[in-house]
């Protein structure tokens, strides 16, 4: 008798009235995974791709292989790394605000990924590249990009320094290693890749950062990057970052019949690494390790940065409406603040007074620099630039007729 044809659908691990359920991940000790040789292969990837690469053990101490990789880390840059976070946060809570008052067309957080970012830039150098997705404004953030120009780009006033000409989020700056997000996702990865080869043929010692979520690794173009990265070996680092959300999809749903992303990269041929990205100081590390691969030849390496979407997905999604609504607080990886705060805290480099006292600190310094940029104007108090700027940063040479059409509007 012919067994019935049935399709299947991933379910999530829990709808909004269920209870959080995050029983099915497996969490391995900090400190299990060796810090492998700069030359691994895809071949001998696969636990690191399987598995979960951890620094920061329960209490807060840095164990293990890695936590010694990084030995020379100190608590400054630990610091550093602390402020960066904290930064982003409060950009992204003032930004938020502003777009709930009406000043503002559209925003996206990256609450509960700021290690990423901020762990992932502090390891670059001028020159490299990133080719960034929508949620990776804290690599802006750590790179040390004016506060100024980038509330300026989400306001589309005056200060904005792509004046108008591209979605508030998608902020773009190459003195600053960023390079212009697109809307259509996935389109960076490959680039990435593109931008990488350009860097081997010049010699020039610089490499490439690609960026993509988990839901667009559904896309063509991650699969295209992956194939030539695969085959050219460019020096670029893939990046996933698996945030277990894609707006309202289920990470399931792209991973597939894949244990993980970074398991899926193996299958091209590239090594591949799969880190908690809630841990400061794992990011740090690999973000080291991969980077010194990358720049001394050894070809690609994939990175899936495991991690959890707290905030919406952006100001136009209600999260509440396809998961629980405390399932953020459940995540069984903690918060990257509180746990590089407890471990600087264990080390006597930090205390929750000074913690308290840095939170208002830098709200108040970005809330400065959002009043300025305010002042140029909002959506609720407008401050319209001159038509006449459409006409800019087209042509080298602006063409005749459109010289005329200019004079036409009194311009």
């Amino acid at each position: 008798m012919t067994k019935a044809l049935k399709l299947t659908y991933p379910p999530p691990p829990a709808r909004p009235d269920d209870m959080p359920d995050f029983s099915a991940i497996e969490i391995p000790p900090a400190g299990a995974l060796q810090v492998p040789p700069l030359d691994l292969e895809a071949t001998h990837s696969r636990d690191y791709a399987n598995g979960l690469i951890r620094v920061l053990d329960d209490e807060g101490k840095a164990v293990g292989p890695w936590a010694d990789y990084i030995a020379d880390l100190d608590v400054s840059a630990l610091l550093q790394g602390l402020r960066d976070m904290l930064k982003m946060r409060a950009v992204d809570k003032r930004l938020l605000n502003a777009q709930r008052q009406g000043k503002t067309s559209f925003y996206l957080q990256c609450t509960g990924e700021e290690a990423i970012g901020c762990g992932f830039q502090r390891q670059l150098v001028k020159g490299d590249m990133n080719f960034p997705t929508y949620r990776q404004q804290s690599l802006l953030i750590a790179a040390e990009y004016p506060l100024c120009d980038l509330m300026g780009q989400i306001y589309s006033n005056e200060r904005d320094p792509l004046e108008g000409r591209q979605l508030p989020i998608m902020h773009s700056s190459r003195d600053y290693g960023f390079f212009s997000i697109s809307g259509n996702l996935g389109t960076q990865y490959i680039q990435a890749v593109g931008w990488a080869m350009a860097n081997a043929l010049s010699g020039n010692g610089q490499i490439a950062a690609g960026w993509i979520g988990d839901g667009a690794t559904a896309s063509n173009d991650f699969h295209a990057a992956l194939l030539s990265a695969s085959v050219y070996r460019p020096p670029v680092i893939l990046n996933i970052v698996n945030n277990q959300w894609a707006i309202s999809t289920y990470t399931g749903v792209a991973t597939g019949g894949s244990r993980t992303y970074a398991s899926r990269a193996r299958g091209y041929g590239i090594p591949a690494l799969r880190v908690d990205g809630n841990d400061y100081l794992a990011v740090a590390a690999v973000s080291k390790w991969a980077v010194e691969r990358t720049r001394s030849g050894h070809g690609p390496v994939a990175i899936e940065w495991f991690t959890y979407r707290v905030a919406a997905h952006s100001t136009s999604d209600d999260p509440s409406a396809y998961r629980p609504k405390d399932e953020a607080k459940a995540w069984p990886l903690g918060d990257p603040v509180e746990r590089l705060k407890a471990h600087l805290i264990l080390q006597g480099a930090w205390s929750e007074a000074r913690h308290v006292q840095a939170e208002a600190e830098i709200l108040d310094q970005v809330t400065a620099v959002q009043k300025d940029v305010e002042a140029h104007g909002t959506f609720v108090t407008p401050k319209p630039t001159s038509p006449a700027t459409i006409f800019k940063g087209v042509y080298a040479e602006m063409p005749e007729h459109l010289r005329r059409q200019r004079q036409e509007m009194g311009y």
